[in-house]
């Protein structure tokens, strides 16, 4: 009685292999945008054409089976070795898998569903063994290469032939049919149309490989099939939003598996805002085309809403079908050097441990660090000067290198890392790999994990994690997924995210670098906080603004990594695509406001100039205002100095009176102060006006000058906390 009753339960309902033969009729998954805008159709061709196995080239046979399944010929719907593996993993490691073997896959894929459950895996291996018994070898093959997904409309060697290359299966040449074999592993990963390219290139060289391997092609042939340009059709299908819904795509089948999202009729709402995409799709197609004598061929653009982590626009590159520039590159998850855009996160933990304060002096002169078994680091500014004594609410602004380095050294490398992937910083990774040029943007990171480390300043501190689906339907109206805002999780205070913003949004603090009219404000929003960065090797160019409400990245470059020629951060590069895009955010944000509060149409609103609706950050009740010496950032008292108001954490205002009159030790040679690290012989103390920093190094105010023009020093990592005091 038990056994019948889990017969039943096991069988009842199983598809006959005669199944295989039968028509089905899959229904299309669409993808639109937040207000219901369709962006892409993922349907499968319902009229699919077979072939034949004796019309195709012998390589395409040999292809799929040393990609997919080796001992084909050699076994009966089984492989020992794979049972043996997925046993494992199923006891050992709680990992339900299957061998997979063709015609196990060919089951799975024309016969099953694509659930991972015993009672489905019992139920293939039935239908596995009669397979094998009713058909021959070679009619399994031909039924699997007529069924097997080979990603997009293409399911079956035949409309993957024509999708990907324009051409009949029968006319695949050794090199097309290795990459079309290498694609049923994994569709959407490996399709050459997909968000990573370049990964197709590796799996046609490993199909490649394993032909050689199984001895069904030569080391020559290999080597010659390698040179062939991979020449593909153009995509003739409609998209929106192109980056954006392969980057959907890739999550929808990650969760639900191929055929479910080629041939599931899922319904899926996404958080893009079209409107928005649409307008920095072309900002970045203008603004980089008008970089051409920059050596400039790319450009990409992230629009976020910090507040709930939502993306409303990602423009991967400058144009998706452009196949000789790479366009299906998306740029917005790739790793990138972010060059001074990163220094941001290295000042929020210098307040954050309160090593220092808004007011607290770097000594911008000529500085080279010492750090055992490296090269000596001599870092120099974008503008190939120094400043002198420069408070770090302007060094910040004005983006000044070697304060940045000077912050990092006190920070630590040890600790800035942690922190940095606390921040949502994610690809940086062992502190033992970086040097102190990581604040210039020595370590790579991506487009989206920048949104969300400054999205934390944003949200005065709490950290949101991107999201991109808001709704997963079937056709049938049957929610498989809702998306819920949660809470972000704090991982900076409020009081440090303030004064980060409060800086980058102070025209006053970059007006020494940027001017005080630039492509970094935006008009009738002053509001605005926004960091540029560029490497030094001139790679990598980006801005990043936000206020509470929206985050706008824009990054140029070349996919390549070619240096680019003259780009000039709140001139030219990324800056100008930017403030089209953050203006055109902040305009609409306007007009919806603007509607809301009068109670008119959009429509009536279309020729009527409305007001900003500025959204300043909040500040803080332990942020507190201080007034300090505008050259020491030391308390005025009764010195008499020239003053400036600036913002604290609670407890940390200044409270030592500026007397820049002090006796040093100076080297009467040169006439200079004695730096840490020097020992000159012929020195003597002597009174002077000086600002020395929290590193040691002095800046002398009344010495003469240098035959470089300013004082030098070398610091020894090493010996840093010997050189710190606290901060005042």
């Amino acid at each position: 009685m038990v056994f019948t009753g889990l017969s039943v339960y096991l069988f009842w309902g199983l598809p006959t292999p005669w199944g295989l033969t039968s028509t089905n009729y899959p229904v299309s998954t669409k993808i639109f945008d937040r207000q219901g805008v369709l962006l892409y159709e993922i349907y499968t061709e319902q009229n699919r054409t077979p072939v034949k196995l004796a019309d195709l080239p012998t390589f395409v046979k040999w292809a799929t089976i040393s990609a997919e399944d080796k001992e084909f010929y050699r076994h009966h719907g089984f492989s020992y070795t794979g049972i043996t593996r997925a046993a494992f993993n199923t006891v050992f490691k709680r990992k339900l898998q299957g061998g997979s073997t063709i015609t196990q896959q060919l089951v799975k894929t024309a016969l099953l569903t694509p659930d991972r459950t015993i009672k489905r895996k019992i139920r293939e291996f039935v239908l596995t063994l009669a397979v094998e018994t009713i058909y021959s070898k070679d009619k399994i093959l031909e039924m699997y290469l007529n069924h097997a997904p080979y990603g997009g409309t293409a399911w079956g060697i035949e409309a993957a032939a024509k999708t990907y290359f324009g051409k009949s299966a029968a006319n695949l040449t050794l090199h097309e049919a290795a990459l079309l074999a290498g694609l049923p592993a994994s569709p959407t990963r490996f399709s050459p149309f997909g968000a990573q390219p370049e990964l197709a290139k590796t799996r046609q060289e490993f199909v490649l490989s394993r032909m050689v391997e199984d001895k069904h092609i030569t080391e020559s042939e290999d080597q010659e099939a390698r040179k062939q340009e991979l020449i593909f059709a153009s995509q003739a299908a409609e998209i929106k939003a192109p980056h954006f819904v392969m980057f959907i795509k890739d999550q929808l089948v990650q969760h639900y598996g191929e055929k479910i999202v080629e041939q599931g009729g899922l319904r899926v709402t996404t958080t893009l805002d079209f409107e928005i995409q649409d307008f920095a799709q072309s900002a970045i197609a203008t603004e980089v085309g008008k970089l051409k004598k920059a050596h400039v061929t790319n450009g990409a653009a992230l629009v976020t809403s910090p507040k709930t982590g939502e993306i409303l626009a990602m423009v991967g590159s400058k144009d998706y079908f452009d196949k000789e520039a790479q366009g299906n590159f998306n740029v917005t998850t790739a790793l990138r050097q972010p060059g001074s855009a990163i220094k941001p996160v290295n000042y929020a933990l210098g307040l954050a441990s309160k090593k220092i304060t808004l007011a607290t002096v770097f000594n911008d002169m000529p500085t080279c660090f010492v750090v055992t078994g490296q090269p000596l680091y001599c870092p120099e500014n974008y503008d190939n000067s120094f400043h002198g004594p420069v408070q770090a609410r302007f060094a910040l602004g004005n983006s000044y290198n070697l304060p940045a380095v000077k912050m990092l050294a006190l920070n630590t490398l040890e600790e800035f890392v942690p922190f940095a992937q606390k921040m949502g910083l994610s690809t940086l990774e062992d502190p033992k790999k970086y040097g102190l040029s990581l604040t210039l943007g020595g370590g790579e990171v991506k487009m989206t994990d920048m949104a969300v480390a400054f999205g934390v300043f944003a949200n005065l501190g709490d950290k949101q994690p991107l999201i991109s689906i808001l709704k997963v339907e079937d056709y049938q109206g049957k929610v498989w997924q809702e998306t819920e805002i949660a809470e972000g999780e704090e991982v900076l205070s409020e009081d440090v995210s303030y004064l980060i913003s409060h800086t980058l949004l102070d025209n006053n603090a970059r007006a020494a670098t940027f001017g005080t009219s630039s492509y970094l404000t935006i008009s009738g929003h002053p509001e605005v906080s926004v960091k540029t960065g560029t490497t030094n090797d001139k790679r990598d160019n980006w801005t990043i603004g936000y206020n509470p409400d929206f985050l706008v990245v824009t990054w140029v470059g070349n996919n390549d990594n070619t240096p680019m020629g003259a780009v000039a951060s709140g001139v030219s590069g990324a800056s100008p695509a930017w403030n089209k895009i953050m203006g055109f955010t902040l305009r609409k944000n306007d007009l919806l406001k603007h509607a809301e509060k009068t109670g008119k149409t959009l429509e009536e609103l279309a020729e009527v100039k409305v007001p900003s609706y500025q959204n300043w950050p909040s500040k803080p009740e332990e942020v507190v205002g201080g007034t300090v010496c505008s050259l020491s950032g030391l308390s005025p008292g009764e010195s008499g100095c020239s003053t400036r108001f600036e913002y604290f954490l609670k407890g940390t205002v200044p409270t030592q009176t500026e007397n820049l009159k002090q006796t040093i030790l100076i080297n009467k040679d040169t006439g200079q102060p004695v730096m840490p690290e020097e020992s000159p012989p012929n020195i003597e103390f002597q009174d002077h006006q000086v600002i020395i920093d929290l590193l040691g190094t002095i800046f002398c105010l009344d010495c003469p000058p240098s035959p470089a023009g300013t004082a030098s020093a070398k610091l020894k990592i090493e010996n840093l906390p010997k050189l710190i005091s606290p901060t005042p």
